[in-house]
């Protein structure tokens, strides 16, 4: 049944570390989640990850996500389509297991009202800055993912000519507008499906393509915000992933909270683990709890 009450619809792509994953769940509470878990992840791994779950929580058809796959894109569509059918919620974030709130429900509550039918993520039209030759080899050659290797045909390939080839996370907070935008495209143009099934680490290019496209979804530019609601605990060097976060970083994680900034404020931030992050996150536990008990300042657009 709808939530009429949500304002946001969690989508969560797990494969690990269920107390991680339940701790993030109880956080994102009173939002539904909509939970994949990867269809590699051991039999026992995943249940004590989805046994007992509160009744806001829908679990997945499983998939074999994993590094640089194609089906991580298909578990986040999955996610879209899911919350679209079953709230109401006027966003839909994607995160992963091992990310986390920086905010109480109504502060997320009240920054995504401020800023109605407005998605967050940051955008990068080909060529990516940060992309081996701006890119181009991702999409312009078929590409398989093999025990963290990649494997190339070096065939090129024809790029489809009416799309903005366009990198972006995965990690990403997208209006229901927008949501609905993807599914439609995904529905009408299967050759596009075919094209990204092939093309490199397609989580990171599919949506952020599909939106950032004017002959697919008129208007997003104008529709949008360049700024992700994600803190990533970036330290300067060339890796090929965020660190795990721990104690040591609380410094820097938390500072958000009392430095000024013009943009909207951090929402969630990642990574974080059991093993390593365990009193980062209580640390963050009581520190939201101390500022949820003050009135909710938002920004507006």
């Amino acid at each position: 049944m709808p939530t009429p009450t949500a304002a946001l619809a969690c989508v969560v792509l797990a494969h690990e570390d269920p107390t991680q994953v339940r701790r993030l769940v109880a956080a994102l509470d009173p939002f539904p989640v909509f939970l994949h878990c990867d269809a590699r992840t051991p039999d026992r791994v995943h249940d004590a990850m989805t046994e007992g779950l509160p009744s806001r929580v829908r679990l997945l058809d499983r998939r074999r996500t994993g590094w640089a796959r194609w089906e991580n894109a298909e578990a986040e569509i999955a996610g879209y389509r899911a919350a679209l059918a079953e709230t109401d919620a006027s966003h839909v974030a994607v995160l992963t297991g091992s990310d986390y709130p920086l905010a109480t429900a109504d502060e997320i509550r009240a920054e995504l009202a401020a800023h109605p039918g407005r998605s967050f993520l940051v955008t990068h039209p080909l060529p990516h800055p940060d992309w081996r030759g701006g890119g181009w080899s991702r999409f312009r050659y078929r590409h398989w993912a093999w025990r963290k290797h990649m494997l190339r045909l070096p065939v090129p390939r024809r790029l489809p000519q009416d799309v903005v080839l366009t990198g972006g996370s995965q990690m990403k907070v997208v209006s229901r507008e927008h949501a609905r935008a993807v599914l439609d495209v995904v529905d009408r143009r299967p050759d596009l499906v075919r094209f990204w099934r092939r093309a490199w680490i397609a989580d990171e290019s599919f949506v952020p393509s599909v939106l950032g496209s004017p002959a697919l979804v008129p208007g997003f530019a104008e529709e949008h915000l360049e700024h992700s609601l994600w803190w990533i605990g970036w330290d300067g060097t060339r890796m090929k992933s965020p660190p795990w976060l721990g104690t040591s970083d609380a410094g820097r994680l938390l500072e958000r909270w009392t430095a000024p900034s013009e943009h909207p404020p951090y929402l969630f931030a990642r990574k974080f683990s059991t093993s390593r992050s365990t009193d980062l996150l209580d640390l963050v536990d009581a520190a939201v709890g101390l500022r949820g008990e003050r009135p909710v300042e938002v920004t507006t657009s």
